[in-house]
């Protein structure tokens, strides 16, 4: 159920065909071809009588054959420097783009490791997210991870970095690196150091900080006043549903009368953590459908236990797959009501299949469906109670500043479990 789709407000099966496409090259249009006649005295060079259209095709190609024509071409015409690995790159990518399906995508073989990191929830680095969105300059730290190098150094929330080694950040100088580069500077070998230029209330400092393995949290909770338990759950990844379960038993301990998900902004994750959660969560039953690319149905049950606890589950557009199954799956068992924004609706699982260069496609396998067997490809969950946030409410939202007074999807959530 991984996929790799950014926010829409803001920020195994053919690995075979795609390690043959790596053996060809990038498809590059070529515009403005000259459109001259003579003959060329190279035998082996593609004529430019056949570069400028003017034949038509003898017979349909291949997309290989396709690729190896316009390498030929490269090769023989282009005038700058060709790399070779961007042109198989390029091709891959390509390829993957051209099954039409948003949920499959092509990784290289550079940003593979980073992938892994994204899907195990843990990274080497200081323990900082940061983004670009409300400073003019430099950007600012919009969380920081508790007990992370960064949080033993007196980073905080709203700091804002400046340089990293002393290399300017977005300053609108030659020389300044972008969120992307700042972020891959700030993280590098386990136990190494990085020096940061911070602005803290207007002081500038520098700080040296010793990166470390950060383990991201994806559940959090709490105890709100009313005797609700908040718990905010960001992915579905690695150890997502152990944390979930844990979270509700820390609800159940301190006597919360309610349970309230978060599930706003979550891209989804694995199915397993998906079904952990919902096993401890509901009564005997069907939990997920799935449908894969032979045509075997494989249904995953819960057994008889469960949580005897009024639930709520928030949602908006940006809740993807296993978040929507999450939410689809307690609402039909009539366990949770659903408040927020209809969901986007995703409808297939996808598998990584790692290729021999070190790159990895990411190819959907399968279709999924609810415990009855609803599938929510093109209309997403509807919830029991739809609230709209605007788009300001939602960016900061996103970005953790929505104060919870001014949260009205959340305020109805408590509304609904405490009327």
């Amino acid at each position: 159920m991984n996929q790799n789709r950014k926010s829409s407000v803001f920020p195994v099966v053919v690995a075979v065909l795609v390690t043959a496409l790596l053996t060809f090259w990038g498809t590059y249009f070529l515009l403005g071809l000259r459109d001259r006649t003579q003959t060329v005295s190279n035998p082996n060079r593609p004529s430019q009588t056949e570069s400028a259209g003017t034949q038509e095709p003898s017979s349909p190609q291949t997309y290989q054959g396709k690729l190896a024509e316009i390498k030929r071409y490269l090769d023989a015409y282009y005038i700058g420097e060709l790399d070779e690995d961007k042109l198989a790159d390029a091709a891959a990518a390509g390829m993957i783009e051209g099954i039409d399906d948003e949920w499959s995508y092509y990784i290289p073989a550079a940003e593979y490791a980073s992938y892994q990191e994204s899907v195990t929830n843990s990274y080497v680095g200081i323990g900082v997210t940061i983004s670009a969105e409300s400073v003019e300059k430099g950007i600012e730290i919009t969380d920081v991870t508790p007990d992370s190098p960064a949080y033993q150094a007196g980073l905080e929330v709203g700091d804002v970095i400046l340089a990293v080694e002393g290399v300017p950040v977005l300053d609108g100088s030659e020389q300044a690196i972008d969120l992307t580069e700042t972020k891959n500077r700030v993280r590098g070998k386990e136990g190494t150091d990085v020096t940061l230029t911070v602005s803290h209330n207007g002081e500038t400092r520098e700080v040296t900080i010793t990166r470390a393995t950060i383990k991201t949290v994806n559940v959090t909770d709490e105890l709100l006043e009313n005797g609700l338990a908040y718990i905010h759950i960001r992915n579905f990844e690695q150890d997502a549903g152990k944390d979930l379960i844990a979270a509700v038993k820390r609800a159940q301990e301190q006597s919360a009368k309610g349970l309230i998900f978060d599930v706003r902004f979550n891209p989804g994750g694995y199915k397993h953590e998906l079904v952990k959660a919902l096993d401890y969560l509901l009564p005997e039953g069907p939990l997920f459908r799935s449908v894969d690319y032979e045509g075997e149905e494989t249904v995953d049950y819960s057994d008889a236990s469960c949580v005897d606890l009024p639930m709520v589950v928030l949602v908006n557009y940006d809740s993807y797959s296993a978040a929507e199954f999450f939410a689809a799956a307690l609402q039909e068992y009539g366990a949770a009501k659903v408040v927020g924004a209809q969901t986007y609706g995703k409808g297939r699982f996808q598998s990584v299949f790692r290729l021999s260069d070190g790159s990895a496609v990411n190819i959907s396998i399968g279709q999924y469906t609810t415990p009855n067997g609803v599938s929510l490809v093109g209309k997403g969950i509807t919830p029991d109670y739809p609230v709209e946030l605007t788009e300001e409410e939602l960016r900061q939202l996103y970005y953790g500043k929505l104060d919870r007074d001014v949260d009205k999807q959340l305020q109805k959530a408590i509304e609904v479990l405490t009327n």
